[in-house]
């Protein structure tokens, strides 16, 4: 993890969970003194530590492993390329598993091409509840209102302000416009017991306000805080702002972000925008949606290299990712088919509705679920699943995986073509199916023609066109002639 301050706080509660069972917990940090650190060091080569948990320490050269299984990486929005590159060189055939709640935009990138895999945990921990949010000029009657108001229900404030050259004016400010507040000051410069000190401090609220730099970004704990005041938003990213309001509202009282920026600052399209989108997005669980945003307002950067600048511009973004996933798939030893595609021009409603699938990126899940069915069996098996998580299905739905088992027929045959011609007034009464190419023996072209017409097969296009009522052209319909058609015939060649 990136700070000193998490690193502490995972080791308690790691020591705390692990307490009754055989496994030893370490601790890698500036925190640490020389000896306990040299101890540490070679246990880890022995392998009589299970579990180390440290900052940018375990990088080092000095750090080796007897048996590394599990490397997981916390905050990894905080980590640059560099330090991604050595883990990597740690980590072959190792287990990674990176933890974020704003993923950057190079990371999201990775997942969308198939070069590493995405969970989201979209539920949040009982009682939580959106933190409401405040974008604007800074203003002191609201900073005065927002203190007070915290310091009356009993709570505690952070005070982001994040330059350390003036944080001590900052500070000192601040318990001008609310003198009954206790105020301390917290930022990486300090040294390492002092810090402690602070925050030990801060934890047993022997203070009510932590004017602070963005250092508490990182999965600080503390149920008690439930206002954040963030002085020159502005020059915050996307990500970090995300992250500090996520440091209030962790209990299940109302929680308070006000993110303020510069009086009368003409501010940077791209610095309008993250406020913006940081404004918009305060449900709970909106750390994708943000990190998409962000994946817009950045670009994807170069996926293979440490510069942040790729060919995406020279090939196009679609291409790029099929170029990346191919190439993804050829390094892992799996055969990439060739994607036949086919048109489906079928009337009839073909949807997951949004009363049906409330969530977003569930329904655009199952979308993409979908869309990579191969078989019949696979499409029962999502039918099956789409029935336990969300009930019965509706028509549109019953459509949509209609018009699925009609694709994955249509490939089994051949055919790249369903059309359906709406019947015209005064030219016909009803509408023409046409779909094709679809080889058949002679016998089967016969049989076809004796029961529907001597034109509804032409032996040169291989396409079938035929006439049938409205109810007679939806893609159930359809899968009948189909089978209908192709059946092998008992009659012998000539």
């Amino acid at each position: 993890m990136p700070t000193t301050l998490l690193a502490s706080q995972h080791y308690a509660t790691f020591s705390e969970r692990f307490a009754g069972f055989p496994v030893k917990v370490a601790l890698l940090s500036r925190f640490v003194d020389e000896a306990e650190t040299k101890s540490t060091l070679q246990g880890l080569a022995e392998g009589t530590i299970d579990v180390v948990i440290g900052t940018h320490r375990l990088l080092s050269d000095s750090v080796s492993f007897k048996r590394l299984g599990l490397l997981v990486v916390d905050e990894e929005q905080r980590f640059g390329v560099q330090h991604k590159e050595t883990i990597k060189t740690r980590s072959v055939g190792v287990d990674v598993l990176t933890l974020s709640a704003s993923p950057i935009p190079r990371t999201l990138e990775m997942a969308f091409t198939g070069i590493r895999d995405l969970s989201m945990i979209t539920t949040p921990p009982a009682d939580r509840r959106p933190i409401l949010t405040h974008v604007g000029e800074y203003n002191e009657p609201a900073v005065i209102e927002a203190v007070r108001r915290e310091l009356l229900r009993e709570g505690q404030i952070f005070f982001v302000h994040n330059r350390v050259s003036d944080i001590d004016q900052a500070a000192k400010r601040l318990g001008q416009l609310v003198p009954d507040a206790r105020i301390a000051v917290a930022h990486g410069q300090m040294d390492e017991g002092t810090l402690e000190r602070v925050m030990i401090d801060f934890w047993q609220r022997r203070y009510d306000v932590l004017v602070c730099t963005t250092i508490v970004e990182s999965g600080i704990d503390l149920p008690s805080v439930n206002t954040l005041i963030v002085d020159r938003s502005e020059r915050l990213g996307l990500g970090q702002l995300h992250q500090l309001r996520g440091r209030v509202g962790r209990s299940g009282q109302r929680a308070y972000a006000y993110l303020f920026h510069p009086v009368d600052q003409v501010l940077s399209e791209t610095a309008y925008e993250r406020l913006r989108t940081i404004g918009d997005n305060t449900a709970l669980g909106s750390g994708f949606k943000i990190a998409m945003r962000d994946l817009e307002i950045r670009g994807a950067g170069n996926l293979l290299g440490h510069d942040q600048s790729g060919p995406v511009a020279a090939v196009g973004y679609d291409l790029y990712v099929q170029l990346v996933a191919e190439a993804v798939a050829d390094a892992k030893g799996f055969h990439v088919p060739d994607v036949v595609p086919i048109t489906l021009d079928v009337p009839g409603e073909a949807h997951l509705p949004k009363e049906y699938v409330e969530a977003d990126d569930a329904r655009l899940e199952a979308y993409r679920r979908l869309a990579g069915v191969t078989t019949l069996e696979e499409l029962n098996d999502l039918r099956n699943e789409w029935i336990d998580r969300y009930g019965a299905l509706p028509p549109p739905s019953v459509g949509l995986l209609e018009l699925a088992r009609l694709r994955l027929v249509c490939l089994s045959y051949g055919v790249s073509s369903v059309k359906v011609l709406p019947a015209r007034v005064g030219v016909r009464s009803k509408p023409v199916l046409r779909l094709g190419p679809l080889s058949l023996t002679l016998s089967q072209q016969l049989r076809l023609r004796r029961a529907y017409g001597s034109t509804a097969y032409n032996d040169t296009t291989k396409e079938l066109r035929l006439e049938r009522a409205a109810n007679e052209v939806s893609p159930h319909a359809i899968l009948a002639l189909l089978e209908e058609v192709s059946e092998s015939s008992t009659e012998p060649e000539e």
